[in-house]
């Protein structure tokens, strides 16, 4: 069985509403397709914009697309520190109560009161490959990253579970340079009980 899966580095990215994209980028705007991302449907846009704390602002902010129903902000917990937003680490679509910022676009700025997250480390997973691993959604497992020179085990990863998704698990930069992770980096459960990773 093939135990092992891709681990992908996720960046900072945005997802945004058709009515902020609207307001970014101007009256009847689309995104424009730059590539495809591993899980399906998913691709990365040519679209930009900054995204702008209490103490700085990123600029070039990639966006994801396509549209979502509410607008989104992936940072890694350093990108976070360093513009002073106060970011809980939270699964995708989690975002009552997250942190808050203004965006920048080329035609407008908006400014969000919540939906400034960490992302949680996670696996996306189609059912056959849950069952294929022994788990299922929701489930927080440990995974052993074998890079070459920074090994390790990430516990806290929960499994995303969708027979919309390609197997995948995206970690964020902070935790990529962490583990030294190569561009074709796999992991492996090693653990379903997270009280066993402490």
């Amino acid at each position: 069985m093939a135990k092992n899966f891709i681990v992908e580095t996720s960046a900072r990215h945005i997802h945004v509403t058709q009515e902020h994209l609207e307001i970014l980028f101007g009256k009847g705007a689309t995104l424009t397709k730059k590539k495809d991302l591993s899980q399906p449907g998913q691709f990365a846009c040519e679209e930009r914009v900054t995204i702008v704390g209490p103490k700085k602002e990123l600029k070039g902010v990639s966006i994801l697309g396509p549209v979502r129903p509410a607008t989104q902000v992936e940072l890694s917990a350093t990108d976070a520190r360093s513009i002073g937003i106060d970011a809980p680490i939270r699964e995708s679509g989690d975002i009552k109560g997250s942190g808050a910022c203004k965006v920048i676009g080329p035609e407008g700025e908006i400014e969000i009161s919540e939906g400034v997250i960490v992302a949680k480390r996670h696996i996306h997973l189609t059912p056959a490959d849950a069952e294929e691993l022994g788990v299922k959604d929701k489930d927080i497992v440990c995974v052993k990253i074998k890079s070459p020179e920074r090994k390790a085990i990430l516990g806290d990863v929960v499994c995303r579970v969708s027979d919309k998704f390609a197997k995948a698990m995206h970690i964020d930069t902070d935790e990529s340079n962490a583990v030294g992770a190569s561009r074709d980096q796999m992991g492996e459960i090693v653990d379903v009980c997270p009280m066993k990773c402490d």
